[in-house]
C-alpha cells in the first residue's frame, strides 16, 4: 500500500507515462470555453509537466531577471544634475566662495540612488546569452505537446517534447534568435518612450503598445505553424501576421486569460499580508508559463485548423490517412511530426496490445 501510494504522488514526474486517451464526445465538442475547460482538467499534470521543462529549458533567462531585478549590483550614490562635473570645475577654477555659489553647488549636488554593474553581472549576462540557443528550440518543443494536447491527441509529454526539438532544431534556432530579438526591441522601446514626455513620443508610445500587442498575437501562431507545418521562417511570419487579425477575437479572450493570471499572480505576490507569497512564488515555476503557452496555443490552434489545414485534406482527401514519411517534398506542405497512426501504434506497443 505504502509503495503504491509513493508512485501517485511521484507521477506528476513521470516524463514517459501514457496518457488517459482521447474522449470522443470532447473529439467532437465544439472548440470553446467548455472544451478549454475540460481539455486543461484532464491534463493538468502533463501542462505541469511542460511548465517544469520550459523553465529548466531557459534556465538562461533566470540569470537575465537576476541581473535586471539589481541582484547582483551595486548600490550608490550620483549627482542628480549632469551640470554637476562643469559646475564643480567652474567653481574651483574661480577659487571663490560665495554663498550664491555655495547655493548653486549644494542644489546641483543633490544625490541619488543609482545600481551599477559588478563583475558577476557581467557573468550573469553571459549566461543569459545562452538563451539565444535555447529560447526557440524549448518553444517549438512546448508548442507540439501543447497542440496535441488542444487537438486531442494522446501526448507523451518527454518522448513527444524530444522529437519535436529534434525535428524542428534546425529552423527553430533562428526563429528562436528573431523572436527574443524583436520582443526585447519592443520592450525597450516602450520603456524608453515611456520615460519621455511630448506630444511626438506619446504617439509613438502608443504606436509601440499597438504593435507589441500585434507581436504578441503572431507569437501565438508562430511556433504552432513551425511543428505543423512545412513553411520558411518567412511564410511563418507572415502567416502569423494574416492569423492575429483572422482570429482578432480568440486572441483577445487569451490575452485577457493571461492578464488575469498575471493580476492573480501580483495579488499574490503583495496582497494578502503575504499569506500567498508561497503559491506567488510556486506558480512561475510550476504552471504560469505553461498555462499561458496553452492559452495562446487554444486560440491559435482551431483558427489554422479551419484556415489551413482542413481545406488542405479537403483538397486531398487520399493524403490524410498517410503518414509523413511515405509523402515526397513535393507532395505535401504539411508535416504533423506524428501522425494518429503513428501514435496509435506507439500506444499498443506501450501496452503490449497486438
Amino acid at each position: 500500500m505504502k509503495d503504491d501510494k509513493k508512485k501517485k504522488k511521484l507521477r506528476i514526474f513521470d516524463f514517459t507515462r501514457d496518457g488517459k486517451g482521447v474522449s470522443k464526445n470532447k473529439a467532437n465538442m465544439k472548440p470553446g470555453l467548455k472544451r478549454f475547460f475540460i481539455t486543461l482538467k484532464e491534463n493538468f499534470g502533463k501542462i505541469v509537466t511542460v511548465n517544469i521543462i520550459f523553465v529548466l529549458g531557459n534556465f538562461p533567462l533566470i540569470f537575465l531577471v537576476a541581473v535586471l531585478s539589481g541582484f547582483t549590483k551595486d548600490l550608490t550614490y550620483v549627482p542628480l544634475a549632469d551640470s554637476y562635473q562643469n559646475v564643480n570645475g567652474l567653481f574651483a577654477l574661480s577659487g571663490e566662495t560665495t554663498p550664491h555659489m555655495m547655493t548653486v553647488f549644494a542644489l546641483e549636488g543633490l544625490l541619488g540612488e543609482e545600481y551599477v554593474s559588478t563583475a558577476w553581472s557581467y557573468v550573469f549576462y553571459a549566461i543569459s546569452a545562452l538563451s539565444l540557443f535555447t529560447f526557440g528550440p524549448i518553444n517549438a518543443g512546448t508548442a507540439y505537446v501543447l497542440r496535441n494536447i488542444v487537438s486531442g491527441e494522446p501526448v507523451f509529454v518527454w518522448s513527444d517534447f524530444k522529437y519535436a526539438l529534434k525535428r524542428n532544431l534546425r529552423q527553430s534556432l533562428p526563429l528562436g534568435v528573431i523572436d527574443l530579438g524583436i520582443s526585447a526591441l519592443l520592450v525597450l522601446d516602450i520603456f524608453y518612450m515611456f520615460s519621455e514626455q511630448g506630444f511626438i513620443t506619446s504617439l509613438f508610445f502608443w504606436t509601440s503598445i499597438v504593435i507589441f500587442i500585434l507581436y504578441f498575437f503572431m507569437r501565438y501562431y508562430m511556433y504552432v505553424q513551425m511543428v505543423t507545418f512545412k513553411l520558411s521562417v518567412y511564410k511563418m511570419f507572415k502567416n502569423a501576421l494574416i492569423f492575429s487579425l483572422l482570429g482578432f477575437k480568440r486572441n483577445i479572450v487569451a490575452l485577457l486569460g493571461i492578464i488575469l493570471c498575471i493580476g492573480l499572480e501580483i495579488l499574490f505576490l503583495f496582497g494578502l499580508g503575504g499569506l500567498l507569497m508561497p503559491v506567488a512564488v510556486a506558480a512561475p515555476l510550476a504552471l504560469l508559463f505553461s498555462l499561458f503557452a496553452y492559452m495562446k496555443v487554444y486560440a491559435a490552434y482551431f483558427k489554422i485548423k479551419t484556415v489551413m489545414i482542413d481545406p488542405y485534406y479537403e483538397a486531398h482527401p487520399e493524403l490524410k490517412p498517410r503518414s509523413y514519411d511515405e509523402l515526397d517534398d513535393d507532395e505535401i506542405i504539411m508535416r504533423d511530426d506524428v501522425t494518429e497512426s503513428e501514435r496509435l501504434e506507439e500506444i499498443k506497443k506501450r501496452n503490449n496490445i497486438e
